[in-house]
C-alpha cells in the first residue's frame, strides 16, 4: 500500500514557521532535508493569497507585436 501524499495548503495561516521545499514541511528552525540554508517560502508569500487561481497570459499570435501598436516599417 502506497501512502498517500500529504496536502499543499493553499493558504495557511503561519506559512513562516514552515519550510515548503519537500514533502517533509519541518519546522524552519530545524529543517530535516538539508535543503539549503534558508527555508523556501509558500507561493502565498511569494505571490499573494490567490496565487493558485493565476493563469499564465495568453500569447500573442506571430507576428503581432505585444504592444498592440501597428509596427513601424523598417
Amino acid at each position: 500500500m502506497t501512502p498517500k501524499p500529504k496536502r499543499f495548503p493553499d493558504n495557511p495561516s503561519r506559512p513562516e514557521r514552515t519550510c515548503w521545499g519537500c514533502d517533509r514541511y519541518c519546522a524552519a528552525n530545524a529543517m530535516l532535508c538539508g535543503n539549503g540554508s534558508e527555508r523556501t517560502q509558500h507561493p502565498a508569500e511569494l505571490f499573494g493569497p490567490d496565487w493558485a487561481s493565476w493563469e499564465a497570459p495568453v500569447a500573442a499570435p506571430t507576428g503581432t507585436p505585444l504592444s498592440g501598436a501597428p509596427e513601424s516599417p523598417s
